[in-house]
């Protein structure tokens, strides 16, 4: 940027960085004013206990398997996945806390654990969790 002013000098030829100050500092109140307004989604992150698991709770887990070839189990009962939904109601029809896991093999893909989760999710399951192999070893 060059302009003419009056004089023996002729041509300014430095550069007027006034007007980019002035974007810095606009873009620094935006940038400080974004994590204000920003808010996450809520996460219900499982909490080890010290305490040893109850049996009676072990045996109220219900647990689905997805099988590397694709079949399911529910608590080590083989099912069809036509039948899944009716047996997931079945189950939980006298239950008042609508909690499940799925367990999957490691090749299995996810769009079947998704669609396991999705009817269950149809069946009225509140709450569904998926199990590693280090969560389940502190069964």
């Amino acid at each position: 940027m060059g302009m003419s002013v009056g004089g023996k000098r002729g041509v300014v030829s430095e550069m007027n960085v006034v007007p980019l100050i002035d974007i810095l500092l606009v873009l620094l109140v935006i940038f400080m004013m974004i994590p204000v307004y920003s808010m996450g989604e809520e996460a219900l992150i499982p909490q080890s206990s010290t305490q040893p698991p109850d049996q009676r709770v072990i045996d109220d887990v219900v647990v689905i398997q997805v099988l590397a070839d694709g079949t399911l189990r529910i608590n080590q009962e083989p099912i069809d996945f036509d039948k899944l939904g009716p047996r997931i109601e079945e189950i939980f029809k006298q239950r008042a806390a609508r909690v499940a896991f799925i367990r999957g093999d490691q090749p299995v893909e996810f769009g079947v654990v998704a669609k396991v989760i999705d009817v269950m999710h149809t069946s009225g399951i509140a709450s569904v969790g998926l199990l590693t192999p280090d969560l389940e070893k502190s069964f």
